[in-house]
C-alpha cells in the first residue's frame, strides 16, 4: 500500500476514494462535472433555430392582422423555450416541451378550432366579416354608366397584391388601379394592342396566369370619385357605379334603380328582404347550436343518420376483427419454431402495407368492375360488385382486409416475441392442448399488449374516408335516397352534405365532425377501461 493507505489502515478507517480523474479529497471524491455532448449542443441549436424562424415568420402577419392575443402567446412560448434551452437547469422540461408544443399545435388546437367553427355559419358566402360582405355586394353590382371611360386591362402583382394596369383608350395614359384608387404609372411599356408589357416595380401576369385568377380579377374593383372600375373580361375594364349600396341609417343594402332594401340579419349573417330572400354574400357570425340542431332535426339528414351510423360501426368493427384475425393467424404460423423461410414470407406479406393505399384502392375498384374486372374474369362471374348494397359492402371490407392485415401481422409478430415460450411450454406440460393454451395464455397476453392499437385501428377505420371514396364513392345509391349511399360512412356522408352541393359549409361539417369525435371518444374510453381491468388480471 501507499503511505496514505497505510496511515488510514492503522487508524482503523478506510482509504479515501479517488475522484473522477483520480483526485481525492478530504470529504470524498471531487464533484463530477456535467459533460455537454455534441448531440446536446446540436439539438439545442436546432430547437432555438426553429423557434426563431417561426417567430420571424409569424410576427409580421400577426401584427398586420392585429392579432395581439396570438402575438402575446407566441412571445410567451418563445421566451419560455429560450429560457429552457439557454439554461443548464430544468433538464426534464427540455425533453417534454417540444412534444407538448407539437401536441398542442397538431392535436389540441385543431380540435378546439373545429369545435368553435361548429357554432358558426362559416362557409361559402360567409367567409369574412360584415364590412367585407358589404364591399363584395357593392363591387359586384357595379354597372357601366353611359359615357364613362374605358380601359385596356393588364393584370399584375405588386408583391402578393393584385393590381390593374389600365391604359385609357382615348388619352393612352397608363395608371395603376389598386384597392385604394388610381395612381399614374410612369415608365410603363405598352404594346400596339393596348396591353402593358413592362411596368417598373410590378410583375405582369401572362394570359394563362390571369385566367387562373379569373374569380379574383372579377371580384376586384378600383374605387373612383364617380364609382368604381371593374374588369370586363381579361383585357378590358370599364368604370361604372354600384347599383347596390349600403345605408348606415337603416343598416341595409339599397338598390339604386328599384329602391328595394335588404336589411341586415345579425343572427344569420345575411342581408334579407321583406319576403325572406337573402343576398348571396353574407358574413360570418355565431349561430349557436343551429348546425347541431339541423343535423338532428332536418329529415333529409337525420332520417339517414342512424342507418349510416350502424353500417359505419359494423364496417369499423369488421375491419378491425378481420385484419387482426388474419394478421394474428399468419403471425402465429410464422412464429412456430419449425417454420422455415420466415424472412421471405414476411417480406411478401408486408407488400400491401408498403404500397400507396390510394393507388391500391383504385386498382381494387377496377378489379371489382362488372364488365372488365379481374375478379369476374377469374371466377367466370358477372356480378355487379359495386352496384348492389350487399356485394359493395362485402367488397370494401375485403379491400380493407387486404390493406390492413399486414399492419396487424407486424404488431402481432412483435408482441409474440415478447411472450416467453416457457408459459406455453408449461401449459403443454400440464396437459393443455395447443388450442386451450392459445386461448388461455397467448391470446390474453396479446390483447393486453395490442388493445390500444386495436382501439386506434377502430378509430381510424371509423373515419376511413379513402377506403370508401376511392372505391365506391359511397354508392350504390337508391332512387328514393340519392343523397346517401349503401357504403357511406359518417365522414363521407358529411363530406357530401357539406361540400357536394357546389358550396362549402364548413360550420355544418365541423358540427358533424364533433358528433363523430364524441362517438369515437366514448367507444375508446369504454374500451380502455376494460383494458385496464384486463391488465390488472394478468399483471
Amino acid at each position: 500500500m501507499s503511505t496514505p493507505e497505510l496511515k488510514t489502515a492503522r487508524e482503523g478507517g478506510s482509504p479515501p476514494r479517488p475522484g473522477p480523474r483520480g483526485e481525492t479529497g478530504k470529504h470524498g471524491p471531487a464533484p463530477r462535472r456535467r459533460e455537454i455532448t455534441t448531440a446536446f449542443v446540436v439539438s439545442r441549436i436546432a430547437v432555438l433555430g426553429v423557434v426563431a424562424a417561426v417567430l420571424l415568420y409569424a410576427v409580421p402577419p400577426l401584427i398586420a392582422t392585429e392579432a395581439w392575443v396570438a402575438l402575446a402567446l407566441l412571445g410567451l412560448v418563445t421566451a419560455v423555450v429560450g429560457y429552457l434551452y439557454l439554461s443548464r437547469r430544468h433538464v426534464p422540461a427540455k425533453y417534454l416541451v417540444p412534444g407538448t408544443i407539437f401536441l398542442i399545435a397538431f392535436q389540441v388546437l385543431p380540435v378546439v378550432y373545429t369545435m368553435t367553427t361548429a357554432f358558426t355559419n362559416f362557409g361559402d358566402g360567409h367567409r369574412g366579416d360584415k364590412q367585407a360582405a358589404i364591399a363584395a355586394i357593392e363591387s359586384g353590382s357595379v354597372k357601366q354608366t353611359p359615357g364613362s371611360p374605358e380601359y385596356g386591362l393588364t393584370t399584375a402583382l405588386k408583391g402578393d397584391e393584385l393590381v390593374f394596369l389600365l391604359v385609357d383608350t382615348k388619352t393612352k395614359q397608363v395608371q395603376v388601379g389598386a384597392a385604394d384608387g388610381l395612381t399614374p404609372l410612369p415608365g410603363a411599356k405598352v404594346s400596339l394592342s393596348g396591353k402593358v408589357t413592362q411596368a417598373p416595380g410590378y410583375t405582369v401576369l401572362t394570359t394563362p396566369q390571369a385566367a387562373e385568377r379569373g374569380p379574383e380579377i372579377s371580384a376586384f374593383s378600383v374605387p373612383t370619385p364617380n364609382g368604381a372600375i371593374k374588369a370586363n373580361g381579361l383585357s378590358r375594364a370599364v368604370e361604372g357605379r354600384a347599383q347596390k349600396t349600403y345605408n348606415t341609417l337603416c343598416d341595409c343594402i339599397v338598390d339604386a334603380e328599384t329602391g328595394e332594401r335588404w336589411t341586415a340579419d345579425e343572427s344569420k349573417g345575411f342581408f334579407t328582404d321583406p319576403s325572406g330572400q337573402n343576398l348571396a354574400q353574407g358574413w360570418q357570425v355565431n349561430i349557436g347550436f343551429a348546425n347541431f340542431a339541423r343535423a338532428l332535426t332536418d329529415p333529409a339528414i337525420s332520417g339517414h343518420f342512424f342507418g349510416v351510423f350502424v353500417w359505419n360501426t359494423f364496417f369499423a368493427v369488421a375491419s378491425v376483427a378481420a385484419t387482426f384475425g388474419l394478421g394474428m393467424g399468419v403471425a402465429l404460423v410464422l412464429h412456430h419454431p419449425r417454420m422455415r423461410g420466415t424472412k421471405i414470407y414476411r417480406i411478401a406479406l408486408i407488400l400491401p402495407y408498403a404500397m400507396p393505399s390510394f393507388a391500391m384502392l383504385m386498382v381494387w375498384r377496377d378489379m371489382f368492375n362488372r364488365d372488365f374486372g379481374l375478379i369476374n374474369q377469374m371466377f367466370g362471374l358477372s356480378l355487379d360488385w359495386l352496384g348492389e348494397p350487399t356485394t359493395a359492402r362485402f367488397a370494401v371490407i375485403l379491400v380493407n382486409l387486404w390493406l390492413g392485415f399486414p399492419y396487424m401481422f407486424l404488431v402481432t409478430t412483435g408482441a409474440l416475441q415478447a411472450i416467453p415460450r416457457e408459459l406455453t411450454e408449461a401449459a403443454g406440460i400440464d396437459g393443455a392442448s395447443p388450442a386451450y393454451a392459445f386461448r388461455k395464455v397467448t391470446l390474453p397476453l396479446l390483447l393486453v399488449a395490442l388493445t390500444p392499437l386495436l382501439i386506434s385501428s377502430f378509430a381510424f377505420n371509423f373515419n376511413n374516408f379513402n377506403a370508401i371514396q376511392l372505391t365506391t364513392q359511397g354508392g350504390p345509391f337508391s332512387a328514393d335516397s340519392p343523397q346517401v349511399g349503401a357504403t357511406d360512412l359518417l365522414i363521407t356522408y358529411t363530406f357530401r352534405l357539406a361540400f357536394g352541393t357546389g358550396s362549402a359549409q364548413f360550420g355544418f361539417a365541423a358540427a358533424i365532425s364533433v358528433f363523430i369525435f364524441t362517438i369515437v371518444a366514448v367507444v375508446s374510453a369504454i374500451t380502455f377501461r376494460q383494458t385496464r381491468r384486463q391488465e390488472e388480471v394478468y399483471s
